[in-house]
Order: structure tokens, then C-alpha cells, then sequence
């Protein structure tokens, strides 16, 4: 275990000298005696070597996408370059205030709207709103328009949202916060929509059908047209969850297949950061008619080439999402991303990402249960069933034991429709190198289940921190550094 800072503690070390104080102390009586400290402060005194020395070491204890393989499935962890942030690190980005005239922010209003321009060419929508600061957010944001679509139309009796039984699980919470009740639909043999369940339940009180796909499997849902056909019939709205469209850039546009409205999650698909509880990003486009309910302002360019922030459709929008106009920051890096790669290079994200999914599956499938075995899209899920049924081998022991691999695990347990579920994505940045490594270590892992399953119960044996009880930790938080 590593030391902490105060035991690497020795009197007289210094790592710093701050300049003599050039301000004159408090006048007495100013800060009252009971918010004054009574005795100095107590800080380590190290020199700066060893303060650099122990950060870097609490830094690799810890797993990141620039130390080893990330196959997180459902919240995609792929490599952001590091040219986003040279260039965003100039005082020209990074200097600029959302209060500043218009005329003095062109830069980046023509970023914004030309960003704006290109998510929706690569949906096949309309228009875009950069203003959502997450997924979460951005599914929010596009029920909210959904509801404004019914409402100005009339359709008060609109209160029912259709959402298959593999959707992420931010998109129940998302319409019950949008003030819609959720009516759940089972998958089929295939992992895909059940058409003919859809059509049992569809009637008149549905307010549209929110399909993530290609889905939580991996799978790409080829019926959309016809659950399209269905909900459109009872002038209900079609609106996608774009958490997988890394499987879809230059392949297929959601708005060519019959969604109105979805949201885009820039960490996903474009290689903005992720983790940390934020900053992000979760632009939502929509159709022509939709249009009108987005939140305001917009970017846009006037006749002459200048550029502003566009009010114009205020008194019809569902109002303000965010301070200011998103995440400006993080947008930017999309943009970066976005033209870096041009058109070609953005479809080639896709392929790479659907044949690096496939390759693990297909090297795998022997070892685990792989309950959907067809060629799945970006990512896909196996099961520890067979270790389980067999040793008593759990998903959790799996996903321990990578760690001792050097692996982050993949995300498990979910879609809950897969029982010991492991939901495994590669991104299009890994090597055939590393996948194979992975794969490497995953059936040696299958054969420990075998040979020694009680050693996999027990892992991981490696890593700073061993097993801890996940359930205690979460209902009894401790975050406190006591001396």
C-alpha cells in the first residue's frame, strides 16, 4: 500500500517557498475569534519530489484509458487525442466569456453553428441543439420536446412512452421526469422489437417509442421503419438513444430510418472526455417541424456571414436547459474530432469498432455463453452462466480477476435481460494486438474457473485495494482522510 503524504512527512523539507505577504494583516476584530484558528496548520512538509512522486503513484493505482484496455460497454471509454486539448489549451478558447459581445466571439459562433450543421448531417435531422450537458440531460431535453409537440397540438391524453425491456437505464428516469408514464415492451428471441407485442399495446394515449440502437446487445434493430409505420399511425414520435451511434457514423443516419427526434453523447461518439461526474455534452437534433420547441439561443449566420445567437423561435421552445449554451469546451473537441476525420474517416470509426466487437465475440464465444451469437454491431454480451452453473464462478469473480490482468472490466450485469450479463465494447482505437491480449486473458480466466475456482472468488490478488463489500460501501460512504 502506498504511504500517504504525511508519512513520507520530515520537518524542514520544502517543496515550496511562497513570496513574502504583501498585504497588511486583518484589522482586530474583524474575523471573529471563533472562525480564527487556534493552532497552525497542520500541512506535510515534503520536498517536491516527493509530493510529484507520491501523485504519480496514487495515479497508477488507479485505471485509465492511457494505462490499459477499457472495454466498458454502455458507457464507451475510447482514447480522446491529445490534440483537442493542445488546441483548446489556447488563450483564444480558453480566455473567452459567454458575456462577451457577439461581434467578439465570432470564432466561436461559426464553431457552434458549423458543429450544430454537422450533427445533423451525420443523423439525418434538421436542426441541433448543443445546449444539453449529458446524455441523461439530452434524453430530457428530447422528451421535453416531444411533450411540446403533443401540447401545442392539443394531444393532452399523450402519456405514454414505449421502451423495449433492453434500453439504458437512464431512459425510464428520463421520462418520468418529463412527466411521462413508461410502459415497458419484451424483447424477442433475437434481442430485437417484438412487432407484434408493439402493435398489442400501441393506442391512442402513446406520445412515442424510445429505441436505443443499435441496443444494450449490440444488436442493430432492422425493423425501424415498421415500428416507425406503427407509432407515426397514432401520431406518436419516434426518438432514438444515440449512446451507440459509433456504430452507425457513415453507415446509417437515425433520420433516415424514421427517428424524429435523438440525442448525441459527444464522450461516446466524438472522443470528448468522460468520467469524473462531468464536464460533458448531449446535443439533441430533431425534424424540421420540431424545430420550433428546441432551446434557444441557437447559433446562426446571417446573410452578410456574421454570426449570432438566435432567439427567434423563444416563445415555442421548451425554454432553457443550461446556463449560457452548453459545454462550450467539450462541443469543441467534437468539432476537432469531427473534422480531423472528414466523412471517410468518421465511417471507418464505425467499421473498425463493429469488426474489433465481432472478432472478440466470435474468439470468445467458445469459452463463455454468448446469448444473441449473431454478428453484433459495436459491442456485444456474454454471460458467466456456464462458470456459474458449473463452479459457482460468478460475473463479479470475472470481472475481479481482470483486474489482476490488468484490465478494466467490462460493464456487467447489465442489460438485465441477460443473466450474469458482460457487456463487452473494444472501440475502433485498440489494436488487434491488445484485443488479443484481452482475449488471451479472458480464457485463462475461463480455465481457472475450472481448474481453481476458488482462487477467482477471492481475486483480485493484485491490486492496491482488494475485494470490498460494493453494497456497503455505497450505503455507508466514508470519504473521509483521517491522521
Amino acid at each position: 500500500m502506498t504511504k500517504t503524504i504525511f508519512e513520507k512527512h520530515s520537518p524542514g523539507r520544502k517543496g515550496y517557498t511562497l513570496p513574502p505577504l504583501d498585504i497588511n494583516a486583518a484589522p482586530a476584530g474583524c474575523i471573529p475569534d471563533k472562525f480564527r484558528r487556534q493552532q497552525a496548520l497542520r500541512l506535510p512538509e515534503v520536498s517536491e519530489l516527493d509530493t510529484m512522486r507520491h501523485f504519480i503513484e496514487l495515479s497508477h493505482m488507479n485505471h485509465f484509458i492511457e494505462k490499459g484496455f477499457y472495454p466498458l460497454g454502455s458507457c464507451t471509454m475510447k482514447y480522446n487525442p491529445k490534440l483537442n486539448e493542445s488546441l483548446l489549451g489556447n488563450c483564444g478558447w480558453s480566455d473567452l466569456h459567454p458575456d462577451q459581445p457577439e461581434s467578439t466571439v465570432q470564432g466561436a459562433l461559426e464553431l457552434m453553428f458549423e458543429l450544430q450543421n454537422d450533427l445533423a448531417e451525420i443523423s439525418g435531422l434538421d436542426a441541433v441543439t448543443l445546449q444539453p450537458v449529458a446524455g441523461a440531460h439530452g434524453e430530457f431535453a428530447g422528451l421535453k420536446i416531444m411533450h411540446a409537440y403533443h401540447l401545442a397540438k392539443g394531444n393532452h391524453h399523450k402519456t405514454k412512452i414505449i421502451l423495449p425491456d433492453s434500453a439504458h437505464g437512464t431512459n425510464p428516469a428520463s421520462c418520468t421526469l418529463a412527466g411521462f408514464e413508461v410502459v415497458q415492451l419484451k424483447s424477442d428471441e433475437r434481442g430485437m422489437v417484438d412487432l407484434e407485442a408493439l402493435k398489442a399495446i400501441v393506442d391512442d394515449n402513446v406520445a412515442g417509442f424510445m429505441l436505443t440502437n443499435p441496443s444494450t446487445l449490440g444488436i442493430f434493430e432492422t425493423q425501424t421503419a415498421q415500428i416507425a409505420e406503427v407509432i407515426h399511425g397514432v401520431d406518436g414520435l419516434m426518438y432514438m438513444d444515440g449512446a451507440n451511434l459509433n456504430a452507425l457514423l457513415g453507415v446509417a443516419r437515425p433520420g433516415d430510418i424514421g427517428f424524429d427526434v435523438m440525442h448525441f453523447n459527444l464522450h461516446k461518439t466524438f472522443a470528448t472526455p468522460h468520467g469524473g461526474g462531468g464536464p460533458g455534452s448531449g446535443p439533441v437534433g430533431v425534424r424540421a417541424d420540431l424545430v420550433r420547441f428546441l432551446p434557444v439561443p441557437m447559433a446562426a449566420r446571417r446573410d452578410d456571414g456574421s454570426y449570432f445567437l438566435d432567439y427567434a423561435h423563444e416563445a415555442t421552445s421548451v425554454g432553457k436547459l443550461h446556463s449560457y449554451f452548453g459545454n462550450f469546451a467539450v462541443n469543441a473537441r467534437a468539432y476537432i474530432y469531427i473534422r480531423m476525420l472528414g466523412a471517410t474517416g468518421l465511417r471507418r470509426v464505425a467499421e473498425n469498432a463493429i469488426i474489433n466487437a465481432n472478432y472478440i465475440l466470435r474468439r470468445l464465444e467458445k469459452h463463455f455463453l454468448v446469448p444473441y451469437p449473431q454478428t453484433c454491431m459495436h459491442e456485444f454480451v456474454a454471460s458467466g452462466d456456464w462458470q456459474k452453473k458449473k463452479h459457482g464462478v460468478k460475473t463479479l469473480d470475472i470481472a475481479k480477476r481482470l483486474l489482476d490482468k490488468g484490465y478494466h472490466a467490462p460493464t456487467i450485469y447489465f442489460p438485465l435481460i441477460v443473466s450474469e450479463a458482460m457487456m463487452i465494447e473494444p472501440t475502433e482505437t485498440e489494436s488487434k494486438q491488445t484485443l488479443d491480449e484481452f482475449i488471451e486473458a479472458m480464457i485463462e480466466i475461463a480455465t481457472e474457473a475450472d481448474e481453481n475456482p476458488d482462487m477467482l472468488k477471492a481475486a483480485p490478488h493484485s491490486t492496491p485495494v482488494r475485494r470490498v463489500d460494493d453494497t456497503r460501501a455505497v450505503r455507508q460512504l466514508d470519504v473521509r482522510f483521517v491522521t
